[in-house]
């Protein structure tokens, strides 16, 4: 069974985002097992500055590496990243797991984005487009894309 591990910068705080996502997670029961694991983010002044901003990337990307897994296919969340469809997201779950990785970890990072240190580490950065959203609505968002990547790959007809 495939393992797909979302690792999140911040705490859930709103119910109906942690509703959805119970929702999706039940759902891809006997399709995939999903693990969330959440990173403290760091508190910050409204108005800092680029220094305090990428020292604040830096400690939350040194948190997400102290819980990276070994072993896997790692996609950031990331705005410059490539913008693909619901099918080509399909496609590139396919094909990690046609190539014989059966562990995906998808990384969100906080209110500022994510350090140099992990875009550079990941094998994909995906783009949910040019917008920005809060990094707790991301987390619903990915989780009901990785459910219709699903359905896509397995020829159902939630996708339409």
């Amino acid at each position: 069974m495939m393992q797909m591990t979302i690792i999140a910068v911040g705490k859930l705080k709103e119910k109906y985002i942690k509703d959805g996502i119970t929702e999706y997670t039940k759902r891809l029961t006997g399709i995939a097992k999903v693990n969330i694991v959440e990173i403290n983010d760091e508190g910050t002044s409204s108005l800092p500055s680029l220094a305090n901003i990428a020292q604040i990337k830096k400690r939350e990307g040194e948190r997400i590496l102290g819980v990276f897994p070994a072993n896997c296919y790692s996609i950031a969340l990331d705005i410059l990243g490539a913008e693909i469809t619901s099918e080509q997201f399909a496609e590139k779950i396919s094909s990690v797991t046609l190539a014989g990785q059966s562990h995906i970890v998808f990384i969100i990072g906080g209110s500022w984005g994510l350090s140099e240190d992990i875009l550079n580490k990941v094998d994909f950065r995906l783009s949910f487009g040019r917008m920005t959203f809060p990094h707790q609505l991301m987390r619903l968002v990915l989780i009901e894309q990785i459910y219709r990547a699903f359905k896509i790959i397995r020829n159902e007809p939630y996708h339409k």
